[in-house]
């Protein structure tokens, strides 16, 4: 016994694919557009990690030589690292000589 196609079949199924045609371009578009969203994601978290990570390395030397001062915000009240330095010095020299009073 074999199972025949009959044309009507094939003709319902050819205009059901036509009209439906938009949607599956559109499910298409959708997914392409939430892969490259997602590996935008993923650049955007590997470089800000890496930002994060060259701030750390940085961050002594801004404290203690006050590099990296490009200008690009206001008035620095803040004075310079070495500044901090020396007023830190001070600080634990007064302490340690109150601890042995």
């Amino acid at each position: 016994m074999s199972i025949r196609s009959s044309s009507g079949s094939t003709l319902l199924i050819i205009i059901i694919l036509v009209l439906t045609f938009p949607v599956w371009i559109a499910i298409g578009g959708a997914l392409i557009g939430v892969v490259a969203g997602l590996f935008g994601v993923m650049i955007g978290v590997v470089a800000a990690l890496f930002a994060g990570v060259v701030a750390l390395i940085a961050l002594p030397f801004k404290i203690l030589f006050g590099w990296g001062d490009w200008g690009w915000h206001g008035p620095e009240f803040f004075g310079n690292g070495y500044v901090w330095f020396a007023a830190l010095i001070v600080a634990a020299l007064i302490i340690s000589k109150r601890n042995k009073k």
